[in-house]
């Protein structure tokens, strides 16, 4: 018997069990364990069928992805598929928990497959920059046909069980104990005589695809720019459809190869890791108490209040949300409706389902009604007095034990814990916008927040479908601290000869989802003057290069809100640029003796990205930042930097870290250290000739 496996005999049933704990992964053990154990039962003369299941939580869940990168160990999957599918007799997969993956594509080399009807099942490569490389490509189609297998392993998501049976994935829902039920399912198999069904001999009918069906879908691919795999998928299911299933095979090993070792593929296999490794500490225990999180209150009902109370909503956790006036109050639980029904409208949650998550949310104009919550989070406007004034008041009213959050963007969180008699349990909570919808949720540690409350508020990003991340204490913190350099170089730029359509355009062929002129547009541009004029504190400008923001502000132009901003805009709410615009830019670089000059694509990615790079560098040096890794995942979460380039400081080891420094210094001398200081990490680095990945090893 296998380490991994073991097999054994009910009457004329051969069952072979996978145990491998935690999640039954496609590890050397497992496969070699399927391998022999497939080959005892079906040279085994009482056998008449087999059942391939796991125990523990799941069926086999996918590849090992730790075996990634390194040389194989024997037998490879493709040799355990053939072996299954070969055997004389009928193979059934039964599944529970989920088979992903590889965990699929093994189930997929069975003859039949059953499933618990909480199962889930998909093939989900794609988002690791990857396809799958074990015949998903190739036998999937054939089983479900190529449309509804392309639109399965392009998406990449999970499917419940039901749904998997109705597309004939699974041949039938196991109620009840799932390995008695798979072996009355191969029982019923034997009695009717039925054949060791060979997946990959299924015939495709080609006639009955759409015309045009691979150039149309293509066509939608567009949004997926900057990826590879999407379409080296097509490639394969065409392969699936007009050659043999070995010239199919070929087609997509050529295929997994090539990803495999392309740098996309590396970034989101990066990203894979770092988003559990910024779960992690170092100096908080793994078993440390956790403090009860079972209601919760929301000082603040406008669109970041309400979208955080709507979190807490989803997850069943109670909150109430506060307002100092009932209009304020009833706009703010209207809107918050409001996006529940439009999400019920689009079919996504079902009126009982919104009727639940609005019973959970509570309205009140008093902090009396909130003084036993486990949990407060105050999102009201970035003004340090108001602040400390509020959390004076939560000190005074909340239960002992109950956690004092903030939801501030950029203020001193240590100033604000300092107004408390219980420094320790207040913590920074910076949500993005919108709330209910953005990932990243920016966990700051203040100087006196105790451990307990650190570990228990990422275990709560976890439970609202948060990628928790901590941050130090620093003005704008992680992100905004780096998008403040980022946006900073985009508006030095446009003084000195580049336009707002120039500069949006190379960094939105970067990967960005938008340039920051249009970023602005879609947010406001009177929203951030607003900001920079009521708290010139926190938005320190230099007075060397204009916010050009405030200068169109004050022509009326505020973004798309007014079909006029850096762009000019149609109902179609399409950005054009405007040459107004660009005549009031060029005007102010004569009135300040600014001589314009062509600005390359390479200086603006450059100026943009390596600023935020630097800045991310810093960061690290003071201990804002915990690792590299925590940069990317908030830039690629909270930012939209693009996944497949791993984050900043992943993208920085890709192109070399000396590159980067011999950029940065370029500027630094050119502009002073103003807007590019020094960064001994960066240079360190540079110097030794290492990336950010081994950063330890210079500090």
């Amino acid at each position: 018997m296998s380490v991994a496996a073991r097999w054994e005999k009910q009457g004329d049933i051969g069952i072979i069990t996978v145990d491998s704990p935690p999640v039954n992964a496609l590890s050397a053990p497992v496969r070699q364990g399927i391998f022999d154990g497939v080959k005892a039962l079906d040279a085994d003369p009482e056998v008449k069928a087999i059942v391939l299941i796991c125990d523990g939580r799941t069926f086999i869940a996918g590849a090992d992805i730790t075996e990634f990168g390194k040389p194989p160990k024997g037998p490879d999957l493709r040799s355990v598929q053939e072996t299954m599918e070969n055997a004389s007799k009928p193979i059934v997969a039964a599944i529970h928990g989920t088979a992903l993956g590889g965990g699929l594509e093994t189930a997929l080399a069975a003859h039949y497959r059953v499933a618990v009807p909480s199962a889930k099942v998909g093939l989900p490569e794609v988002k690791l920059g990857l396809l799958p490389g074990a015949g998903g490509t190739q036998r999937l189609p054939r089983l479900i046909g190529p449309e509804r297998a392309l639109k399965v392993i392009v998406d990449g998501n999970p499917i419940p069980a039901p749904e998997a049976k109705d597309l004939d994935i699974l041949d039938a829902i196991i109620d009840g104990d799932l390995k008695q039920g798979a072996i009355a399912f191969a029982q019923d198999l034997v009695a009717k005589g039925a054949p060791a069904r060979r997946v990959r001999d299924i015939p495709i009918d080609a006639s009955s695809l759409p015309a045009n069906f691979f150039a149309d879908f293509r066509k939608g691919l567009a949004k997926m720019r900057g990826f590879p795999a999407p379409e080296k998928i097509v490639q394969c299911i065409e392969a699936a459809v007009a050659l043999p299933f070995d010239e199919g095979m070929r087609i997509e090993r050529e295929g997994i190869t090539e990803l495999m070792a392309s740098t996309e593929s590396k970034a989101m296999r990066y990203m894979f890791f770092a988003e559990r490794e910024v779960a992690k500490i170092p100096d908080v225990p793994k078993d440390i108490a956790l403090r009860p999180i079972n209601t919760a209150a929301v000082l603040g009902a406008g669109t970041m209040g309400g979208g955080i109370a709507m979190n807490f909503a989803n997850a069943g956790i109670p909150v109430t949300v506060i307002e100092a006036t009932q209009e304020a109050l009833d706009r703010g639980l209207g809107i918050i409706e409001k996006n529940y029904r439009n999400t019920q409208a689009k079919g996504r949650l079902t009126a009982e389902e919104v009727d639940k998550r609005l019973g959970l949310i509570t309205g009140s104009l008093s902090y009396d009604d909130i003084a036993g919550v486990d949990i407060v989070i105050e999102a009201i406007f970035e003004n340090m007095e108001v602040k400390k004034e509020v959390f004076r008041k939560l000190d005074a009213i909340l239960k002992p034990g109950a956690i004092l959050a903030s939801n501030t963007s950029y203020l001193d969180l240590n100033e604000i814990a300092d107004v408390t008699k219980r420094p320790e349990d207040v913590i920074g909570l910076h949500f993005f916008s919108p709330a209910n919808v953005m990932r990243l949720l920016e966990i700051v540690r203040g100087a006196k927040t105790a451990k307990d409350v650190l570990a228990t508020c990422m275990a709560l990003a976890k439970t609202i479908g948060k990628i928790g991340v901590v941050a130090g204490v620093c003005h704008g913190f992680i992100g905004n601290r780096m998008l403040s350099r980022y946006s900073a170089e985009a508006n030095k730029m446009l003084l000195e000869g580049a336009t707002p359509h120039q500069i949006d355009t190379v960094l939105y062929n970067f990967g960005m989802p938008m340039g920051p002129f249009q970023m602005t547009d879609l947010a406001g541009l009177d929203v951030g003057a607003r900001a920079r004029s009521e708290f010139p504190d926190l938005f320190p400008i230099d007075p060397a290069f204009p916010v050009f923001a405030d200068i169109l502000v004050a022509q009326g132009r505020y973004g798309q809100k007014t079909k006029a901003g850096f762009y000019k805009y149609g109902d179609d709410r399409k950005a054009q640029p405007d040459p107004d615009v660009e005549a009031i830019i060029a005007a102010e670089s004569e009135k300040r003796g600014v001589e314009r000059r062509v600005i390359s694509d390479e200086e603006i990615i450059e100026r943009c990205i390596y600023a935020a790079i630097n800045e991310g560098a810093r960061e690290l040096e003071e201990g804002i930042a915990l690792r590299p890794c925590d940069i990317d995942i908030i830039w690629i979460n909270g930012y939209g930097f693009p996944s497949y380039r791993g984050g900043p400081m992943f993208y920085a080891d890709t192109i070399g870290v000396d590159k980067v420094h011999a950029a940065v210094e370029k500027y630094r001398q050119k502009y002073g250290e103003r807007g590019w200081k020094y960064s001994s990490l960066l240079e360190k680095l540079a110097r030794a000739g290492k990336g950010f990945a081994d950063w330890k090893d210079v500090v």
